[in-house]
């Protein structure tokens, strides 16, 4: 790239953020089309994150927590406080316990397949933001059919289908065609897309989706304001409120994260799960899980500089949400290097992706015009790398938690 051409995308990356400064909507204030299911879940998450102080927590408040059957949100904050980490060896054992009490020494199999990288959202640490000049795809019914039937001829027999955040190019019926092409290959379908009605979600529930997940990315309103500066993801409760929509949709599962390094990833840990465990008292039969990915690098953006999360506080939290709902299941992305996800699932995690891309169209060689990936990954082994491997550490991989009936 010459110095004048990158001057002047400088110069209109200033306008664009001065225009959109300028006609910026309200973070807190639905839009028309937004379904507004008037939950009280939101503001107790917000309300009681906002009272946490983890600093307050002692080893005696820990030990406390760890000595409990069934464990509190009081007893989580204190998993999650500074003072559980010089007991992280003692939380770790007590984790690894609920794990295989709950799950025995299974560990669940999928892979994520990308559609389409279109985005409509100005979210300024993700790839896929509509201002970031990357390569744009969307893959047809046909060749969606060819994704799928490349990833299950590698013997997985769940999917994970995920689109940038545009309703214009991935619309509702567009995602949902994606779906019924993909329960001719899988028996578990899930979905990580942009949050919808519950009437939609409803219609791709019959269409063959069996869980959604929504990443709040981070649960504090005001940090929240600052990284999403255009387009629906904006909206924060209506974010917030998706995972309840979904429920109401008919979906039998849905899955919470946020991306730990945005924030005070203690308070974020914190919201996610007490967010995780309200909706399971209000809706007792939904299936729920937890994905605990880190800030990674995008194209085009080296200027992220996450809050520091490091190995030792990862499996902090990866460990904290295990005990407090031992039964939900616990997602470890390819964020992660293959030391770290080799730990996370012999301690506490249930669920691990292999083969992945978050490129467009990576799974068949013969697609043309592949849109470009959401971020970098760090272990990039194969279906069977990673079923051995679970093997090898005494885990019996499981490539689908439900059959046909």
């Amino acid at each position: 790239m010459s110095t004048a051409n990158h001057v002047n995308e400088s110069i209109l990356s200033e306008e664009i953020r001065e225009h959109q400064k300028e006609n910026r909507i309200d973070h807190m204030r639905y839009l028309p089309d937004m379904e507004n299911i008037g939950s009280e879940v939101m503001d107790r998450v917000i309300r009681e994150m906002e009272a946490y102080d983890y600093e307050a927590y002692t080893e005696a408040d820990v030990r406390a927590a760890l000595a409990h059957h069934n464990r509190t949100p009081e007893d989580f904050k204190a998993l999650l406080s500074p003072a559980a980490l010089p007991l992280l060896e003692e939380i770790a054992q007590a984790a690894k316990v609920e794990k295989e009490r709950y799950f025995g020494n299974s560990v669940s199999m999928f892979t994520p397949v990308y559609i389409a990288n279109y985005c409509e959202n100005y979210c300024i640490y993700c790839g896929f933001n509509c201002h970031n000049r990357i390569r744009r795809a969307q893959l047809n019914p046909e060749e969606i059919e060819k994704e799928m039937a490349a990833i299950a001829s590698t013997g997985l027999q769940e999917i994970l289908i995920l689109t940038g955040e545009s309703r214009t190019k991935s619309t509702v019926a567009y995602i949902g065609e994606a779906c019924r092409i993909a329960r001719k290959y899988f028996r578990v379908i899930g979905l990580e897309v942009y949050p919808m009605n519950s009437d939609e979600y409803a219609f791709l529930h019959q269409c063959g989706a069996d869980y959604v997940t929504v990443f709040q990315e981070t649960y504090n309103s005001d940090k929240y304001e600052t990284l999403h500066l255009a387009g629906h993801k904006r909206i924060f409760p209506y974010r917030l409120n998706a995972q309840e929509r979904a429920l109401k949709g008919g979906m039998r599962g849905v899955g919470f994260g946020a991306l730990l390094g945005l924030d005070d990833f203690r308070k974020d840990a914190f919201a996610t799960g007490l967010h995780a465990w309200l909706l399971q008292k209000k809706y007792p039969h939904a299936e729920i899980a937890f994905s605990c990915p880190r800030l990674r690098p995008i194209i085009n953006n080296d200027r992220i500089n996450p809050m520091d999360v490091h190995e030792a506080q990862l499996l902090q939290v990866v460990c904290a949400y295990r005990l407090f709902m031992p039964f939900a299941s616990i997602t470890i992305s390819t964020r992660e290097c293959q030391r770290v996800r080799d730990n996370l699932v012999n301690i506490a995690a249930t669920k691990i992706s292999a083969g992945v891309s978050t490129g467009i169209g990576e799974h068949v060689e013969d697609l043309e015009d592949k849109g470009d990936e959401q971020f970098a990954i760090s272990d990039g082994r194969s279906v069977k790398e990673v079923y051995d491997a679970l093997g090898n550490l005494g885990l019996q991989p499981v490539m689908a938690d439900s059959i046909f009936v």
